[in-house]
């Protein structure tokens, strides 16, 4: 039984509250049938009135049409007898012979298209054929090949007419009007209209009145059901459902009210005993035990119990019904109602539980707790309240009075009692016990004329304030020792003036070995640079084995060691060199407005080769037409930095992305990998010289640890900025923020650039220089 909302109609449309309708005492399969002939009967008669009309239309054309043909044919033959006729014998008076009295017109028609003869004779000045047949050029230009047409001939009126060629030359018309020929078609048809509309109105006044009947019938059973469905709304809403118990048959019915409080769908009209018995709670008794109180006279009956639930879960319920004899079957019925009381069990059981909850919470309590009523009666108290007054639970029973229970136990003995309030209706008193404890007692009246008293220990807010009586004279010693130290302060101060005075030189003058020490790693890497080029030449040289072979593989190899070794000591001292320009403020740009995807391309060929050995993919998302304010060389080394650091710190079969869009007025150059990542302690420290994730214990990549920090240094010299994102083993993130070209920025980078044309005049001088001086130095080596 499973919803009770999708009952079945055909299963309750027979009874109402379990009262069975006596006419309609049918199976649920010829209340459908039933259903389904009230609306074929009228279409069946509908169908039949359409045969009726559509059959007689249809015979009383077909009697048309077979008088035309029949005329038609007659006509034919008429002309066929005429042509077979010797020339000259032709006898239109004999041949139109007993054909007056349907008016058929014999015409004999000259080449010339004029009546010769007619037969009748036609009106006075009527002597064209045009003028008996009106427009009949199909006919007169055909002939016989045209045979017989149906024309409207002048007047109006519609004819047969026919024309055939004679064998003197001449052509012989017959032209028979419709009206003389349908004359008693027209008087048959009459009288089978009036006969098929006889049966039309007995038909449809026998359908009016078998409609007229199933409307009422349909009526009767739209109020039974109103009746039906507003008795089990009532019952619904209250919670209630109705039984009707069949005794001698040992069936019962239940209301969709009923169904719906249990939550089980009507599958049967009535129910068995088994069933319903089967879910009463088996603690609850059965229905059997009922049973037999009704045999034994028992008249009505009021019962509480649970039953099981389409869920599962049992329903309280509580039955009220009363026995009624049945005169129309001769037993009798439990008829009443079940009502839902799950509710008030339930809340019975809350109130019990909160009671209970109650108690324990005031017997948790640290407080003296008690309660009395309106007429002092005790109500409730702890064994705090009990142990205060030296009182056992058998003597402070709830319903005793105030002094019953005081005369049984003691008072605490009040050293002295310290009154905070009289009102009336609430007060609260101090009172130091003989133990040395003290007690807060406060006593309010309840709305219904009793009161509670509740007594909380008090003893550690006395001591309290006892420390803080202490803690004030304390406090006022400590005044003094303040101003004692304000003037110690006064000298500290002084003492501390000096400290900054001497921290001043002494950071002037770390700044100047700072200078200096800048100075030397430049002197030095640019020394180191000469003998170095040297090395790389000859390590070239022998390698390519220009001057004949060295003897061993070995040697080539160790050749390409001392290169590779070579030039990645020339990069070092080269980031070396740029970290002592940037840090000696010895930078200059020349920002310009730069395409992004030209400038990243332009990185990315430097490590194609890296990424292709690692078979890394490289990916570029960049927006169509995003430029960017740089100075050229700077965003290169930017670039080129981010990207061989990703290179170098991702797996095989990793990822390189480059992304770039546009952010207000700056422009974001994303550079992510999968690559190892960098633990979060060492990110804050990212970006400074020399500091890598790698200890040099555990390091496993080359490197001076400067590329990070002459990225992010050229990034804040371009006005911008460099920030890192990094997970371990989940890859990193770096953004590089860098201005966007706006009017105004290229205006500024235009008017600078103007001012320092003679100082790039001078540099590029100096380099040229330097360059040769280089180019003479690694010949005079080589040699």
């Amino acid at each position: 039984m499973p919803e009770a909302a999708s009952a079945s109609l055909s299963a309750r449309a027979d009874t109402i509250l379990g009262v069975r309708w006596p006419a309609r005492a049918r199976s649920g399969r010829l209340a459908r049938v039933e259903a389904g002939l009230r609306y074929a009967i009228p279409a069946l008669l509908s169908c039949f009135l359409a045969c009726l009309v559509g059959l007689t239309v249809v015979h009383v054309r077909g009697e048309r049409e077979e008088i035309v043909a029949a005329a038609a044919s007659e006509i034919a033959t008429t002309l066929r007898l005429a042509a077979a006729l010797p020339g000259g014998s032709l006898d239109l008076e004999a041949l139109a012979a007993g054909q007056a009295r349907i008016e058929r017109r014999l015409l004999l028609v000259s080449h010339d298209e004029r009546v010769v003869v007619a037969q009748p004779p036609l009106p006075a000045g009527t002597d064209r054929l045009a003028q008996v047949l009106g427009d009949a050029e199909a006919l007169t230009a055909l002939g016989q090949r045209a045979g017989t047409l149906t024309l409207t001939i002048p007047g109006g009126e519609t004819a047969l007419a026919a024309m055939r060629r004679l064998p003197d030359g001449q052509r012989l018309a017959v032209v028979q009007p419709l009206a003389p020929l349908l004359a008693g078609w027209r008087e048959r048809a009459r009288d089978q209209a009036v006969l098929v509309g006889a049966a039309i109105l007995v038909i449809l006044g026998v359908a009016v009145a078998y409609g007229l009947q199933s409307r009422r019938a349909q009526s009767a059973d739209r109020v039974c059901e109103q009746i039906r469905q507003r008795l089990d709304i009532a019952l619904g809403r209250g919670g209630c459902g109705l039984w009707d118990w069949d005794i001698p048959r040992g069936r019962i019915y239940w209301s969709n009210s009923m169904y719906a409080l249990l939550g089980y769908r009507r599958e049967h009209e009535y129910l068995s005993f088994g069933t319903v018995n089967a879910l009463v709670h088996p603690d609850d008794g059965d229905l059997y035990s009922l049973a037999r109180g009704l045999a034994a006279n028992q008249t009505t009956v009021d019962h509480a119990f649970r039953m099981r639930g389409a869920d599962g879960a049992y329903v309280w319920l509580r039955t009220r019904a009363e026995v009624v004899p049945d005169a129309a079957d001769g037993g009798s019925h439990l008829v009443g109602i079940a009502i839902d009381v799950s509710e008030q069990h339930q809340l019975a059981e809350t109130s019990a539980t909160a009671d209970m909850r109650l108690r324990d919470a005031i017997e948790a309590i640290s407080e003296a707790f008690v309660l009395w009523d309106t007429g002092n009666k005790l109500v409730l108290c702890n064994s705090k309240f009990r142990h205060l007054h030296a009182l056992n639970p058998e003597d402070a029973q709830p319903g005793r009075r105030y002094a019953e229970v005081m005369s049984r136990g003691m008072l605490p003995q009040i050293r002295r009692e310290l009154p905070e309030s009289g009102a009336a209706t609430a007060r609260t008193f101090e009172a130091e016990l003989t133990d040395g404890r003290w007690l807060q007692i406060s006593e309010r009246r309840t709305k219904d004329g009793g009161y509670v008293s509740v007594g909380t220990d008090i003893t550690s807010l006395k001591r309290h304030q006892e420390q803080l009586v202490a803690s004030e004279r304390e406090l006022i010693e400590t005044v003094k020792d303040l101003k004692r130290s304000r003037r110690t302060l006064e000298v500290q101060t002084q003492q501390l003036a000096d400290l900054a005075e001497r921290y001043l030189d002494q950071k002037a003058t770390a700044e100047t070995a700072s200078q200096a020490k800048s100075d030397f790693l430049a002197n030095m890497s640019h020394e180191l640079r000469t003998p170095l080029n040297a090395i790389i030449g000859f390590a070239d040289v022998m390698a390519s084995e220009v001057f004949g072979p060295l003897g061993s593989p070995r040697y080539t190899e160790y050749c390409r060691d001392i290169g590779e070794s070579g030039h990645y000591l020339l990069s070092v001292i080269d980031d070396i060199l740029n970290m002592s320009r940037i840090e000696g403020h010895r930078v200059r740009l020349a920002p310009r407005e730069i395409p992004a995807e030209q400038a990243v391309g332009a990185a990315l060929k430097l490590v194609a080769e890296a990424a292709r050995a690692k078979s890394l993919h490289v990916g570029l998302d960049i927006a169509p037409d995003l430029t960017v304010l740089a100075d050229e060389r700077a965003l290169h080394q930017i670039l080129t930095n981010l990207l061989q650091n990703a290179v170098k710190f991702t797996p095989a079969e990793g990822s390189v992305v480059v992304r770039a869009r546009r952010a207000g007025d700056c422009t974001h150059i994303f550079v992510e990998d999968t690559g190892i990542g960098i633990p979060r302690t060492i990110l804050p420290r990212l970006g400074q010289p020399f500091v890598q994730v790698e200890t040099n214990m555990t390091r496993s990549h080359k490197g001076s640890g400067l590329g990070l920090a002459i990225a992010r240094s050229m990034a804040e010299l371009h006005g911008g900025s460099l920030r890192i994102r990094s997970e371990v083993d989940q890859g990193t993130i770096v953004l590089v923020r860098l201005p966007a070209p706006t009017l105004d920025r290229l205006a500024q980078a235009a008017a600078a650039e103007a001012s320092d044309a003679g100082a790039q005049e001078t540099v590029a001088a100096l380099r040229e220089a330097s360059g040769a001086t280089r180019r003479r130095e690694m010949a005079r080596a080589a040699i």
